[in-house]
C-alpha cells in the first residue's frame, strides 16, 4: 500500500464548459483511520453528469480547493471499528481520491452476487440504475405496451433505461443519441426500435420520423429542443421524467425549451422531475429485479471503463463531451484483468 494519497480538488469555476484547468491533483501523506473509522483503498470511481452542475457555484455544489465527492467502491486496508472489517468492499461517497477514511455510517456494505461485477455497483445496480428503474416504475409508472422516448439514450441512465424498459413490458422504444455509432449500439444491443442522431436536424422533425404515432412516455435526461419536440409528441395522459438537463449544463445562456403549454393541459400530460437520494429505500428491490437478468445473462451492463486514477478528470469531461457508451468508469490499474 503506498504512503502517498491523491486527491482532485476543483481551482475555479467554470463558465460553459469546464477544462482541465479547473482542477487539480494534490497528493498528501496517506490519511490514518481514527477510531471508529477506517481507512478505504478506492478501487472505482464514478464520474456523472450531476458532477457538472456542482462545479457551479450552487447550494450544496463543490468547495473550491477541497477534495471532490462522487461514488465510489473501494477495499477496507486498515480499520479501528469492529463494525467494518479489512479486505471488506463497500461503496462510499468519498471519490475523487485514491483514500478515503469513513466511518460505519458512511458506507454502504455490498451483496456479492455471482457472475455480477463489482463495476455493476456503479452502473446497473447503483445511482445510475436506480435513477432508471425510479424513473420508470414511481415516476412514469409505465404500464406493459407504452411506447417510450428516452434522450440522451447511450448514456449511463439511458441504456439502463432501455434495457429495464424492455424487461417490463414497454412498446415501441424510441431514443436520442449523438452518432450513428451510439445508435447501432442501442438498436442492436440494448433493445431500442428506433434511435436517431440529434445533430441530423430539428429535435420535433427527427422524433416525428422515429415515432409517428406519437409516445406516451418521454424520460429526458436533456432537456432543451428535445424536451419540448417530445411534448408535442405525447399521447393524452402522457407523462414526462425529468431526469436531468444536461444540454443546458455548458450553455448557462442558453434559451428554455418553447414548447405548447396548453398541451399540458389539453392532453392532460404529467410532467415529474425527481432526486435518486430520496429513493434509497428501493435498493433491495432494484437488486431483486436487475440481478436475475445480470447473472442470466440476458443482458449486460453497458459501461465505459477508464484505467488509471490519473485519467479521472480527462474521464469527467469526456463524458461531458459524449464520448462514452454507457456508464463511464474509473478503474484503479490494480482491477484491470491484466493485472489480475
Amino acid at each position: 500500500m503506498t504512503e502517498t494519497a491523491l486527491t482532485v480538488h476543483q481551482t475555479a469555476r467554470p463558465y460553459g464548459f469546464p477544462t482541465s484547468e479547473h482542477f487539480a491533483f494534490v497528493e498528501s501523506p496517506r490519511p490514518e483511520p481514527a477510531v471508529g473509522s477506517a481507512l478505504v483503498e478506492n478501487l472505482y470511481w464514478s464520474v456523472d453528469p450531476y458532477h457538472r452542475e456542482m462545479m457551479d457555484d450552487v447550494p450544496g455544489g463543490f468547495a473550491l480547493d477541497a477534495p471532490l465527492e462522487g461514488r465510489t467502491l473501494g477495499r477496507v486496508v486498515a480499520s479501528r471499528t469492529p463494525r467494518l472489517n479489512e479486505g471488506e468492499i463497500v461503496f462510499h461517497r468519498k471519490g475523487w481520491r485514491t483514500h478515503a477514511t469513513v466511518t460505519p455510517e458512511e458506507i454502504r456494505g455490498l451483496p456479492r452476487f455471482d457472475k455480477v461485477p463489482l463495476t455493476a455497483y456503479l452502473s446497473t445496480l447503483g445511482g445510475t440504475g436506480l435513477t432508471a428503474y425510479v424513473g420508470l416504475t414511481r415516476i412514469a409508472r409505465l404500464q406493459e405496451g407504452e411506447d417510450l422516448f428516452v434522450s440522451a439514450a447511450a448514456g449511463g441512465v439511458g441504456t439502463a433505461t432501455g434495457r429495464f424498459a424492455r424487461l417490463l413490458g414497454a412498446g415501441r422504444l424510441v431514443g436520442s443519441a449523438g452518432s450513428a455509432t451510439k445508435a447501432d449500439h442501442l438498436t442492436r444491443e440494448v433493445g431500442y426500435d428506433a434511435v436517431f442522431d440529434y445533430h441530423d436536424g430539428p429535435a420535433v422533425d427527427l422524433l416525428a420520423k422515429a415515432a409517428p404515432d406519437g409516445i406516451d412516455v418521454f424520460v429526458d435526461n436533456v432537456g432543451g429542443e428535445q424536451l419540448a419536440a417530445a411534448v408535442g409528441a405525447l399521447r393524452e395522459f402522457g407523462r414526462v421524467v425529468r431526469v436531468g438537463t444536461i444540454s443546458q449544463y455548458n450553455t448557462p445562456g442558453a434559451p428554455s425549451p418553447n414548447f405548447d403549454y396548453a398541451d399540458i393541459v389539453e392532453k392532460s400530460l404529467r410532467m415529474e422531475g425527481f432526486l435518486v437520494s430520496n429513493y434509497h429505500d428501493l435498493q433491495e428491490e432494484l437488486y431483486a429485479f436487475a440481478v436475475p437478468h445480470l447473472q442470466s445473462g440476458r443482458f449486460a451492463p453497458d459501461e465505459t471503463v477508464v484505467d488509471g486514477f490519473e485519467h479521472i478528470v480527462d474521464a469527467f469531461l469526456g463524458m461531458l463531451r459524449g464520448e462514452n457508451t454507457g456508464k463511464i468508469i474509473v478503474r484503479d490499474r490494480t482491477q484491470a484483468p491484466s493485472a489480475s
